[in-house]
């Protein structure tokens, strides 16, 4: 009796393409793709005050792919710069308080268009 894969790929153990070992003897490090990364200068970021309840004044910054781009970094040198706090939501960047010129300056310092609302 013949086994219905026998002799084809299926019937063989998987091997690493780079090495050619077993897999379970494969010592080479996983690949791990870069992410693609859009130039800066090819994106607009748009910046906004928005009052919030019991008067809390937050810029936000949007518009940026957050796929594209390390919006984590991004995020921390804006709050650096700043000298505030803020947060990382939905693709967003948020400052706490009123900091869009100084926001908007160093979006355009690091190459990005800017845009105000």
């Amino acid at each position: 009796m013949t086994r219905l894969f026998a002799g084809t790929p299926w019937d063989r153990p998987p091997t690493c393409e780079r090495c050619g070992k077993l897999e379970s003897e494969c010592t080479c490090p996983p690949v791990v793709p870069e992410p693609v990364r859009i130039p800066p200068e090819k994106q607009t970021a748009r910046i906004s005050v928005e009052k919030r309840p019991k008067g809390k004044v937050v810029t936000v910054v949007s518009g940026l792919d957050p796929e594209g781009n390390d919006l984590e970094s991004l995020s921390a040198r804006l709050k650096t710069s700043c000298g505030t706090g803020g947060t990382l939501k939905d693709g967003t960047i948020e400052l706490q308080g009123d900091h869009a010129k100084r926001a908007e300056g160093l979006l355009q310092t690091i190459g990005y268009k800017t845009k105000r609302r």
